[in-house]
């Protein structure tokens, strides 16, 4: 019975933490994506970034304002997206610490329901073995009451027989005093 017990909570545990976990890794894989998505794009600027550090429109194959303008736009850029990863990568984290968190919150949460039904079951056995010993006991007071009610009953029917066997000889002396 404890081991169906414990096998049946595991059971249960194992589904919990595996239906929570499916739906936590869905939206950590999504967040991944994204930021892998948001790595790309950043690389693509970045290679812009580079196109446009070797381009030279100006006079004497000099870099004029305009180009270092669209440099240091795309280099701008290239900060807000870093930026926006770093936020991205945040979430992911607490994607992760959330979860663990979760699993970790489970397994107490689990161990300290198994110790509250250990208890409840050792309660059990021991209000069980009490009440075996009651009934033992009220066995063998009924043994002794029954073994004296026997006795008595006995001894009720002694004094009955010999008081009709007094009462029937009296009856026999008191006519053969008159007759």
């Amino acid at each position: 019975m404890k081991r169906l017990f414990i096998l049946t909570a595991l059971l249960l545990f194992a589904a919990c933490v595996f239906a929570q976990v499916k739906t936590d890794s869905v939206a950590y894989s999504r967040q991944r994506a994204k930021i892998n998505a948001m790595l790309a794009a950043r690389k693509i600027k970045f290679s812009q970034y580079d196109t446009s550090l070797t381009k030279r429109s100006g006079i004497f194959h000099m870099q004029t304002k305009g180009d270092i303008r669209k440099s240091n736009d795309i280099l701008m850029d290239i900060v807000g997206t870093d930026d926006e990863i770093f936020i991205e990568l945040k979430k992911l984290f607490d994607y992760q610490t959330n979860q663990l968190n979760y699993t970790n919150y489970q397994k107490k949460q689990v161990e300290s329901n198994a110790k509250e039904v250990e208890k409840t079951r050792i309660a059990f056995m021991t209000t069980i073995n009490r009440l075996r010993e009651q009934n033992e006991d009220l066995k063998a007071t009924l043994a002794k009451q029954k073994a004296g009610y026997e006795s008595r009953q006995k001894l009720y029917i002694i004094v009955i027989v010999l008081t009709f066997a007094s009462i029937l000889a009296l009856a026999f002396t008191k006519r053969k005093r008159k007759a």
